[in-house]
């Protein structure tokens, strides 16, 4: 089991990783922030995190003559999808040491822009201003933004985990 945990995390954090990056270059070094932004981090999200599916599989056909159980399954979905977690947050330190830079910084502009477009008047640009003159600084501080990194993508696979487990599990009596 061990081994499926390291063999189909390692592939999904590095499609996921290399999601990421494809992004970065193809948007010019920038993530696209808002709803496009999140979609587009979430499919990949997915499409990387299909690992975990195609290891519970493997480990219930091949390891386990083709049965196991919901909890087994939905534990082996959880240990892929933390290596895959541990990859996703290597990649974008990564990315912001290397291509990013503020990212922060380019978020905080982002988000004033959009109120301003939205017509939010002086007092709101205002206290949005000092928000996300806070969330810089600690957006800086690598124990918020390591911890904040990983909730991104965990849950996600927290999910995929629970629904694949529910998929593939197959009892002994259910075997023909």
């Amino acid at each position: 089991m061990w081994r499926n945990i390291l063999k189909y995390g390692v592939i999904a954090g590095l499609v996921v990783a290399a999601g990421m990056w494809a992004t970065l270059l193809a948007f010019g070094g920038n993530m696209p922030h808002g709803m496009s932004g999140m979609a587009l981090g979430y499919l990949g999200m997915l499409v990387g995190l299909s690992a975990v599916f195609f290891g519970i599989r493997r480990h219930r056909d091949v390891d386990r003559g083709g049965t196991v159980g919901f909890w087994p399954a939905f534990g082996l979905g959880l240990g892929i999808s933390l290596v895959a977690a541990i990859f996703y947050v290597l990649a974008w330190e990564l990315a912001q040491a290397t291509v990013v830079g503020d990212f922060a910084g380019q978020y905080a502009a982002s988000a004033i822009a959009q109120a301003k477009a939205e017509g939010a008047d002086a007092a709101a640009l205002a206290e949005l201003g000092m928000q996300m003159e806070s969330f810089k600084q600690l957006y800086a501080n690598p124990l918020f933004r390591l911890p904040m990194t990983f909730v991104e993508i965990f849950p996600v696979g927290g999910l995929v985990s629970l629904v694949s487990a529910v998929v593939l599990r197959r009892a002994e009596s259910a075997r023909l």
